[in-house]
C-alpha cells in the first residue's frame, strides 16, 4: 500500500526479493498538471509496468475494499506512505498484520511529513522505521530501524530518496526475519 514516488523502490524491491504479491493499493488517480488531466500515482504507474493487480479504494473504510483485502487472504500488508488511515478491523486480517515502513527513527516524528519536520528542526539525522501498524498513528511495535544522516546540502528531496533506497533493503530484511519466525 503507497501513492508517492518514496514508497517505489521498496515495491521494487519486494518484487525483486522474490515475495508474491497479490495486489498493490494506492490512493485514487488525482487531477495533475496545468490541464488536470487525471494522472497516475507513482506506486500505481510501477505496479502496471510490474504487472501487478492495482486497487485504488477512495476510503481504505469502503466496505468493498474491506472484502476484497479479505479475499486476498494475503501473509502480510506492507506500507509505505499510502496516506490514509487503515481501519482496525482490516489490521488484523493478514496473517503478520499490517507492517510500515516510516521515514523517522520512531518515536521522533510520528504522522505526517516526518522528514521535511526533521529538517526543519535542524536534525543531523533520520532514518526509517519498519514497525507493526496499530490502532494509534505511527504507535505500534518496532521491528528494525536505521539512521539515515541528513548532510548540509541535503532537502527534503534528497532526504526521501535516502529513506526510499533504506526503506527498500529494511523491509525486505523484516520480510526474511518474519519468515524465519
Amino acid at each position: 500500500m503507497g501513492t508517492p514516488a518514496v514508497a517505489v523502490p521498496p515495491l521494487k524491491a519486494l518484487v525483486a526479493s522474490g515475495h508474491q504479491i497479490v495486489a498493490v493499493v494506492s490512493q485514487p488517480d488525482r487531477p495533475k498538471g496545468r490541464g488536470h488531466n487525471l494522472g497516475y500515482t507513482e506506486v500505481k504507474k510501477a505496479a502496471l509496468e510490474l504487472g501487478l493487480e492495482v486497487m485504488q479504494p477512495s476510503k481504505a473504510t469502503e466496505p468493498g475494499f474491506m472484502k476484497a483485502m479479505e479475499g486476498l487472504k494475503p501473509d502480510v500488508a506492507v506500507v509505505c506512505a499510502f496516506g490514509q488511515k487503515i481501519p482496525s478491523a482490516m489490521l488484523t486480517l493478514p496473517k503478520y498484520g499490517f507492517i510500515n515502513i516510516h521515514a523517522s527513527m520512531l518515536p521522533l516524528y510520528r504522522g505526517a511529513a516526518p522528514v521535511q519536520r526533521a529538517i526543519m528542526d535542524g536534525r543531523s539525522s533520520t532514518g526509517v522505521t519498519i514497525m507493526y501498524m496499530s490502532e494509534g498513528m505511527d504507535e505500534g511495535d518496532i521491528g528494525i530501524s536505521r539512521e539515515i544522516p541528513i548532510a548540509d546540502s541535503d532537502d527534503s528531496g534528497s532526504v526521501l530518496e535516502k529513506v526510499s533506497h533504506v526503506g527498500s533493503e529494511l523491509i525486505v530484511e523484516m520480510l526474511r526475519l518474519l519468515e524465519e519466525g
